[in-house]
């Protein structure tokens, strides 16, 4: 059998058949972004001649993993052209067919992550109908790095072009543009959820799944100061042609080392207490024109309030952040260690005495619900003042614990979300035997929010603020979150 090809707008391409659908790998939607082009907002990619070949992924922006985040495989490919599009479909070339869209946006805290990791393969949602496109961006100081004379939020203009691309070719792939869903998890779960305020990306989708969704809230005054940080531990001006002279090893060594807080290496909670109080460093920046609110703010406002809304995390996100302080942290009561954090005295007190346990559970538990519990039922509850008929809110928890650590962490869900628990890695993070009946479940509901906007629980309303929780077994029940004092905006007081 001949390899299938579609024609573009850009071009004819070539991917491969699989069982029951095909794969079309690293088709560029962007001009590569080096040269005169490397800080700069992303070009569409010009047409080419003849047939290219997408029978393999493409260069990543990633260069380097990252290493406190290694549940997922995801590989580093060198090369140029990085920003670019995979396509998984069973009806590459029938324009007739119009099948609900998924585009997948990776996570890795926007300096890390890559698209060509066989956790994203789309063939479950192939085999369900779904067509399914995982997109690559920017990362880091190329993507995110404020330069004087360079646009703001570069991997922001990444993901709106790779939706534009999806609007203007998916057809030939036998999917339907005006069926879009995007979703992503931790950064790409934050990706999400910022293109679901971002006026220019509005008519481009129509429902959102923010999976462990990273918020990054960062102002443009912090994100000035850490891009004339890092030109100045790079020894050059802030301008584009100053930062230009800098290799991409060098740039990454040197975001790194910006964005590092004094004392880092003497006090393991330094990192930690920045990230609690400032969140990532390197990410979307809020107060432009692209992102002109903070998320929950713009929902509250009404942004996106006509698209059905899936969110949601898994129990224990980032609990295993101090696990290898466990001793350490034994003889220290949990409400100084929160202090060490940041947290006002009262906040630790109350926190501590609604979380018995361990010193390392309770500040692990904090962490996993001040950056992912807590801004998702902040998002929830602020979308059931203001979603109109149709545009449902549904909000999840994933509690089923990992064979392997106990804890329902962060990423577990993922190969359950995408029916691969058979992938490379899933056992050494969920255990030996994770349910498939559970993987069922969860990809199913899935399925039904991309094909229907609704995965099949009653919707989190300001009055009953239901949750699914996906475990064995599985059951609705009022969120917890979105009741608590503890931590939560005075909007959902």
């Amino acid at each position: 059998m001949s390899q299938p090809e579609v024609l573009t707008r850009s071009g004819r391409v070539r991917g491969t058949w699989r069982e029951g659908s095909a794969a079309f790998l690293g088709i560029p939607f962007a001009e590569p972004p080096v040269g005169a082009l490397r800080f700069a907002a992303p070009v569409p990619r010009a047409p080419w001649e003849g047939v290219l070949d997408a029978d393999r992924y493409g260069a990543t922006p990633q260069r380097r993993t990252l290493a406190e985040v290694t549940a997922i495989p995801e590989p580093s490919i060198a090369g140029d052209s990085t920003l670019t599009v995979n396509v998984f479909t069973p009806a590459p070339g029938d324009e007739g067919a119009r099948l609900p869209v998924l585009v997948y946006i990776h996570g890795g805290g926007f300096v890390a992550g890559s698209p060509a990791s066989p956790w994203y393969d789309g063939a479950a949602f192939n085999r369900d109908g779904i067509v399914t496109v995982s997109v690559s961006y920017r990362l880091g100081f190329d993507g995110f790095g404020w330069i004087e004379d360079a646009p703001l939020n570069r991997g922001v203009l990444d993901w709106i072009l790779a939706l534009e691309w999806v609007r203007d070719n998916i057809a030939a792939f036998g999917g339907d543009p005006s069926s879009v869903t995007i979703a992503g998890q931790s950064a790409g779960g934050g990706a999400a959820l910022a293109l679901l305020t971002a006026p220019r990306a509005a008519g481009l989708f129509h429902r959102v799944a923010g999976i462990s969704s990273a918020v990054s809230g960062m102002d443009v005054v912090r994100a000035q100061a850490l891009g004339r940080r890092l030109a100045e531990l790079g020894g050059v001006e802030s301008t584009r042609a100053g930062l230009s002279s800098l290799d991409e090893t060098t740039i990454l060594d040197l975001q790194q080392r910006a964005a590092a807080p004094a004392g880092q290496s003497a006090d393991p909670f330094a990192g930690l207490a920045q990230l609690v109080q400032g969140g990532l460093s390197w990410g979307p920046v809020v107060g432009d024109d692209l992102l002109p609110q903070p998320v929950v703010d713009a929902v509250r406002d009404g942004a996106g309030a006509d698209k059905s809304l899936l969110l949601g995390t898994t129990d224990n996100e980032f609990n295993g952040a101090v696990a290898g302080f466990r001793q350490q942290l034994a003889a220290v009561p949990p409400e100084n260690l929160l202090g060490l954090l940041g947290i006002d005295p009262e906040t630790a007190a109350l926190y501590r005495a609604t979380h018995p346990g361990e010193s390392a559970d309770v500040v692990g538990q904090f962490i996993t619900d001040h950056i992912f519990r807590t801004p998702a039922a902040a998002v929830a509850a602020a979308r059931a003042r203001r979603e109109t008929p149709g545009a449902g809110t549904y909000l999840y928890r994933f509690s089923w614990r990992s064979g392997t650590d106990g804890l329902a962490s962060h990423c577990l869900d993922v190969p359950f979300w995408f029916d691969c628990l058979d992938a490379e890695r899933v056992e050494a993070l969920a255990g030996a035997h994770p349910p498939q009946s559970l993987a069922d479940e969860a990809h199913a509901a899935l399925v039904r929010f991309i094909r229907d906007g609704d995965p099949g629980w009653p919707p989190f309303e300001q009055t009953q603020r239901t949750a699914h929780v996906f475990d064995a077994p599985s059951r609705d029940e009022r969120d917890a979150y979105a009741d608590a004092a503890v931590l939560l905006p005075a909007a959902l007081a």
